[in-house]
C-alpha cells in the first residue's frame, strides 16, 4: 500500500455517534441491508459521475465503462466494495462520512424511545446509508480518489465506529471508492460468495449498472484468487425501462429503497409509459410514512431526472407541485437534452406539460387507492393529509380531484376520526339540504361540544370538524365542491334555507321582533366590544355564543397571524342570545343596569370560552362571578 501523509484523527458530528450507537445496536435483525445501502450509495456515486462528465468528458479518465465489484477475503474476514464513480476528495470524504447533513436530524433524534425494535423503524425512517457497514463491521475502510483529481490526491478514511475517525492522504491511481469492512467476529456468513449473491438478487438486481463478483468454479476453494474472473450477478438494466408485466410487486419495493433510501415499502405506485408528442417513463412511488422533514422549507424533495436512461439530478422539484412533494420516483424523458440545468428546467414549456400530466397521474394514482384500499388510504391521509391540504391554494386546475381527496372528521364519525370523504359527506345530506356545513377550531373536543352545533344536532344534520391548523386557510380557497357551497356555521347570519320550514321561519321573525327591547339593552352593556347583538336561531341549550362577520377573520387565522408576528386585522364579534333560556329570560327581567351589565358581561365571556378564545381581561370575569356568587349565597 502506498505511503499515507498528512494523517490526522478527527471527531464524529454528535448526530453520528448517536446514529452509530443506534445502528449497531437496534438494526441487528436485518443485518443484510448494509450490503444494500452500500450499492445504492455506489450506484449514485456512478450516477453523479455520468452527469459531470457530460460537460467534462475528461473525468471519465479514459475508462467509460462503470460497474460495481464486490468481493470478500474469508481468511482475512473482509468484504470489500469497488466502485469507478465520481469518488470524494479529502474534504468530501471528512464532510460526507463524518457528519449528517440532514435537516431534520434534531427531531428523528428526539423521537428515538431507547426501544430497540421501534428504533430500528425509526433509524430505516431516516435512512441507514454509509454508516450501516458498522452493523457488521468493527473497523471500516475507505480508499477514494475523486475524478479528476491526480493520483497523489487519494484518500483514506477509517474509523472502528465509535468516537473518531482517520484520514489521511494516499497515492490512488483508479478514480472512485474502495471501502473495505473488516467484519465483526461471527458475521463471516458476508464473506460467502453464494450469501452474497442471494443478497445482491434480493435487494439490488434494479442496479442500473453491472454489480460483479468473482466467479466461483466448480470444486475450487471460494477463497479469493489472485487474479479472479468477474462476473455479473444483477440484471444491471434500469427497472423503469422494463415492462410491467415483467416485473414483481418485491422488485417495485426494493427500488422504491434504494431511490427513497428508505427502509419500509411504500403505500402505492404507479409505472407509466408516455408516447406521442411528449415521451417520457414515469415511475412515481407514495411512502408508507412521512420523513422527519416534511414540514421543512429546505428539506430534500423531488424526483430523480434521468434523459434517455442518463442521470441528470437528484430532488428535480419542478415535475410536481409542493404539496406533492412527499412523491418519491424517477422520471426518465426523451424530450430534454442531456445537458440541461436547473434554470434551463424552470423555464423549458415541456416541463410544464410534463408536471401537468404527472400531478394527473398522482391525484389518480391516490384517487383509486381511496376507492380500492380505504383502510390503506387511512394511513396515506394520516401521514400526508396536511400537506395535500396546501392543494386547493396552489393548484387551481386541479381543485376538484384534490378536494375528493380530502378527509375530514365529522358529527357522524368516531371520535376524532379523519375519514369522511365529501362524496360520502353529500350522499347524507338531508333532503333539502345544498351545503356543506362545518367548524373549525383549535381541538376535536372544543368544536364537538360547541354550542354552534345545537340547532344541527337537533335537525340531524351532519356538520364536518375541521382542527388542523391549515383548515381555516383551506377553506379560503375551497369554497364548493360538486355544486355545493361550504358554509362555516360560526360565521354570519346562519340560513338553513330549506331546511328551515315556513312556520320556523315565522316564529323566528316572531320572536326577534319581541326581543328588540332585550338586544338595545345588550348591545348598550356590552358596547365596543360587539359588533352586533342579535337573536340566535342556532342555539338549543346553550344561553349565548360568539358569531363571526361575514368577511371577518376566524379564531384559527387569527391565532397563526399573531404566531407569525403578523398584525392581525381588528375585527368585533357577533353576540347572540337564546331567547328561550332560563338565564336569558332572568336576564330580561332584571331592572338593575348595573347587574344587568354584570351579567351581560359574564354571558359574553362565557360565550368567548366556549367558541376557543382567550378572554380579555380574565381579571374583570373572574371579579363580576365572584359577585354573583355572593349574591347567591347571600
Amino acid at each position: 500500500m502506498s505511503v499515507e501523509t498528512q494523517k490526522e484523527t478527527l471527531g464524529f458530528q454528535t448526530e453520528v455517534k448517536q446514529m452509530l450507537h443506534l445502528m449497531i445496536h437496534s438494526m441487528y435483525s436485518n443485518k443484510e441491508i448494509f450490503l444494500r445501502e452500500l450499492i445504492s450509495n455506489a450506484s449514485d456515486a456512478t450516477d453523479k459521475l455520468r452527469f459531470e462528465a457530460l460537460a467534462k468528458p475528461e473525468l471519465l479518465e479514459g475508462g467509460a465503462e462503470l460497474k460495481i465489484r464486490v468481493s470478500f477475503d474469508k481468511k482475512a474476514n473482509t468484504l470489500t466494495l469497488e466502485d469507478n464513480g465520481i469518488g470524494m476528495s479529502r474534504e468530501e470524504a471528512i464532510a460526507h462520512l463524518g457528519t449528517i447533513a440532514k435537516s431534520g436530524t434534531s427531531d428523528f433524534l428526539k423521537n428515538l424511545s431507547g426501544d430497540q425494535k421501534k428504533d430500528s423503524h425509526l433509524i430505516g425512517q431516516f435512512g441507514v446509508g454509509f454508516y450501516s457497514a458498522f452493523i457488521v463491521a468493527d473497523k471500516v475502510d475507505v480508499f477514494s480518489r475523486r475524478a479528476g483529481l491526480t493520483a497523489a490526491e487519494g484518500v483514506h478514511w477509517s474509523s472502528q465506529g465509535e468516537g473518531d475517525f482517520e484520514v489521511a492522504t494516499i497515492e490512488k491511481a483508479e478514480r472512485g471508492s474502495r471501502i473495505v469492512l473488516h467484519l465483526k467476529k461471527g458475521e463471516d456468513e458476508f464473506a460467502d460468495g453464494w450469501r452474497l449473491r442471494n443478497i445482491i438478487k434480493k435487494y439490488s438486481d434494479h442496479i442500473a449498472l453491472p454489480i460483479e463478483l468473482p466467479k466461483e468454479h466448480q470444486g475450487e476453494e471460494a477463497d479469493k484468487p489472485a487474479e479472479p474472473e468477474w462476473e455479473t450477478v444483477n440484471r444491471a438494466s434500469a427497472l423503469w425501462t422494463r415492462p410491467r408485466n415483467e416485473i414483481k410487486d418485491e422488485e417495485y419495493q426494493e427500488f422504491y429503497k434504494h431511490v427513497a433510501h428508505d427502509f419500509d415499502n411504500p403505500l402505492t405506485w404507479s409505472h407509466n409509459k408516455v408516447e406521442g408528442k411528449l415521451e417520457y417513463t414515469s415511475l412515481l412511488y407514495v411512502p408508507g410514512r412521512a420523513p422527519f422533514d416534511l414540514y421543512q422549507r429546505d428539506a430534500s424533495k423531488g424526483l430523480k431526472l434521468y434523459v434517455q436512461r442518463v442521470f441528470i439530478m437528484d430532488q428535480a422539484d419542478e415535475f410536481l407541485p409542493l404539496y406533492l412533494r412527499f412523491i418519491k420516483g424517477v422520471i426518465d424523458s426523451n424530450d430534454l437534452s442531456l445537458n440541461i440545468s436547473r434554470e434551463i428546467l424552470q423555464k423549458d414549456p415541456v416541463i410544464d406539460s410534463m408536471k401537468s400530466a404527472l400531478t394527473k397521474r398522482v391525484l389518480d394514482m391516490l384517487e383509486k387507492q381511496a376507492k380500492n384500499d380505504p383502510e390503506q388510504y387511512q394511513a396515506f391521509w394520516k401521514n400526508f393529509g396536511q400537506v395535500l391540504k396546501e392543494g386547493p391554494a396552489e393548484d387551481f386546475a386541479n381543485k376538484e380531484k384534490i378536494a375528493g381527496l380530502l378527509r375530514f372528521a365529522s358529527t357522524s364519525s368516531e371520535a376524532g376520526d379523519q375519514s369522511v370523504a365529501l362524496a360520502d359527506y353529500i350522499a347524507r345530506m338531508k333532503e333539502g339540504q345544498d351545503k356543506i356545513y362545518y367548524l373549525s377550531g383549535e381541538s376535536y373536543a372544543q368544536v364537538k361540544n360547541s354550542p354552534h352545533l345545537e340547532v344541527f344536532r337537533k335537525k340531524g344534520i351532519e356538520v364536518l370538524l375541521l382542527t388542523d391548523r391549515i383548515d381555516e386557510w383551506l377553506m379560503s380557497y375551497l369554497t364548493e365542491f360538486d355544486g355545493k357551497h361550504f358554509v362555516d356555521v360560526a360565521r354570519g347570519d346562519l340560513d338553513l334555507g330549506k331546511l328551515d320550514s315556513e312556520e320556523d321561519k315565522q316564529a323566528q321573525e316572531e320572536v326577534a321582533k319581541a326581543k328588540e327591547g332585550l338586544v338595545e339593552r345588550l348591545k348598550t352593556a356590552l358596547g365596543e366590544q360587539v359588533a352586533e347583538v342579535r337573536v340566535s336561531h342556532r342555539l338549543t341549550d346553550s344561553p349565548a355564543i360568539l358569531a363571526i362577520g361575514e368577511q371577518d377573520l376566524g379564531l384559527q387565522m387569527r391565532q397563526i397571524l399573531e404566531a407569525s408576528g403578523q398584525k392581525v386585522p381588528e375585527s368585533k364579534p357577533i353576540f347572540e342570545f337564546n331567547p328561550n333560556h332560563p338565564l336569558i329570560e332572568k336576564l330580561d327581567a332584571e331592572p338593575d343596569e348595573e347587574r344587568f351589565a354584570d351579567l351581560s358581561h359574564i354571558l359574553f365571556d362565557q360565550a368567548a370560552l366556549a367558541a376557543g378564545d382567550s378572554l380579555k381581561d380574565p381579571a374583570a370575569y373572574v371579579q363580576r362571578l365572584n359577585k354573583l356568587l355572593v349574591e347567591l349565597s347571600a
